[in-house]
């Protein structure tokens, strides 16, 4: 397939990928009604429902998953014979934390030193626009070659498997020769990189309590059981003095053999303070890529301000242990729940919720796709060879998938590469990605369905 017809095609849809990206981060699309009114989320799946169906999608639905979110579906038919490729994204985004940190309104999609700023930017309504972007260029240079599914998660933040179990429970509508996850990204701007690993998830919610209601620090602090002092105890528990992840019977020794990515580099993009050291030992890949990592995501507590001097009767965490490839989910999770027991001080009463579960993901990176890919990426990144990355981060659908479907082909890319701070304040995406992940996807198409044919 020729690059420059097509690099040419996608320069020009750049304006009305920007216009339609605007549009989707509008959408106060967090999927957790608690934060967000549940309509928002309906409403950005209508828009994405609508976009397909405009560009010929056929039996376009939204799907009412078990966790009370919608996906969309749609399928577009190509050539007679021709292979059948499933695109992924998800609509859904993570809160905006602290809004009042943001320089410009999360929800509104704003153009600064050469990016775009806005929730959902890059992970995942730029993943969207990407796939809508690729299709449209096909179109306009003769067609799309191949056999298109499009599935667009609204439940992917919170990790609550709605998806997961909707496909188990409709295994033939997904069915694919090869799925495409847009939801990854380049390890640095401006190198092509395909995702081959992800860590799985598992979310825990931990309760501790130790007193039918709090007491006066004066009165009774010193001999009563503080319950945030006890979640305190576990939650340190967690963790080995250098800060490595220690869950009793979970191995966290594993080791990279991949692409690295040095440690300065890490420190500036994680914007890690002067003089503050990380975590962990052995490589920065080995820790984010190949080994197990706890993170207390929320504290329920009393805040600074307006608290009184009492002897806490109960207290609640969050905790978020990334599981890495080779190692079930569910098996790190019962290890986690047993560490967590084990650990409690004063026999302080602990219960115990399970949030989210998904598991990892390891790629077959020799398969024909990734031929396909390879190519793509060198044609659109002017000549630069494709690398081959993990992620730290979980996507608990590719599992699943791999689940149901073993012979299908599984790449991940996107546009998440690590200026876009992606789950952070001040979310953002390169549009020149943008255009160059665009066109790597709709010369993939080609060259995958010309290797089919």
């Amino acid at each position: 397939m020729e690059k420059a017809p097509l690099a040419a095609t996608v320069a020009a849809l750049q304006p009305r990928a920007r216009a339609e990206l605007a549009e989707l981060v509008a959408f106060k699309s967090v999927a957790d009604p608690a934060q967000f009114p549940r309509e928002e989320c309906e409403a950005a799946a209508r828009w994405v429902a609508d976009a397909l169906r405009a560009e010929g999608f056929e039996d376009v639905a939204l799907l009412d998953t078990p966790d009370g979110t919608q996906s969309v579906y749609g399928f577009l038919p190509g050539p007679a014979g021709a292979p059948t490729v499933l695109l992924y994204a998800h609509y859904d985004v993570q809160p905006p934390l602290d809004e009042a940190a943001w320089h410009t309104p999360p929800f509104e999609l704003t153009e600064r030193d050469g990016r775009w700023y806005g929730r959902g930017a890059a992970d995942c309504k730029g993943g969207v626009i990407m796939h809508l972007t690729a299709l449209r260029a096909l179109k306009e240079q003769g067609g799309v070659p191949v056999n298109v599914k499009m599935i667009v998660e609204g439940s992917e933040e919170q990790g609550t498997g709605g998806l997961e179990r909707y496909a188990e429970a409709h295994p033939e509508l997904l069915t694919a020769d090869t799925i495409v996850i847009g939801d990854a990204g380049n390890f640095r701007v401006g190198l092509p990189t395909v995702t081959a690993t992800l860590r799985g998830m598992t979310l825990l919610r931990v309760s501790v309590e130790t007193l039918e209601g709090n007491l006066h620090s004066g009165q009774f602090g010193g001999a009563a059981p503080d319950a945030l002092a006890a979640l305190i105890r576990v939650l340190d528990s967690l963790r080995a003095e250098d800060g490595s992840t220690t869950v009793k019977g979970l191995d966290a020794d594993a080791e990279w053999d991949g692409l690295q990515y040095p440690e300065e580099a890490f420190r500036n993009d994680a914007k890690v303070l002067d003089g503050v050291g990380l975590v962990g030992s052995g490589t920065v890949a080995d820790r984010i890529w190949a080994r197990p990592a706890v993170t207390v995501i929320g504290i329920d507590c009393p805040p600074v301000v307006g608290a009184t001097p009492s002897v806490q009767a109960s207290a609640r965490a969050l905790i978020s242990l990334r599981v890495p490839p080779g190692v079930d989910a569910a098996e790190a999770n019962r290890l986690l729940a047993e560490h967590l027991r084990s650990s409690v001080p004063w026999g302080a009463r602990l219960s115990l919720e399970q949030v989210g579960q998904g598991q990892p993901f390891r790629a077959d990176t020799t398969s024909p796709a990734y031929a396909a890919m390879r190519e793509a990426m060198r044609l659109a990144y002017d000549g630069q060879e494709m690398a081959i990355a993990g992620q730290g981060g979980s996507i608990p659908l590719c599992n699943t998938l791999a689940s149901l479907y073993p012979e299908a082909e599984i790449l991940l890319i996107g546009l998440s590469e690590p200026e876009a701070q992606i789950h952070a304040v001040n979310e953002s995406v390169s549009p020149q990605e943008l255009e160059k992940l665009s066109l790597t996807e709709a010369l993939f198409l080609g060259m995958y369905a010309a290797g089919k044919g």
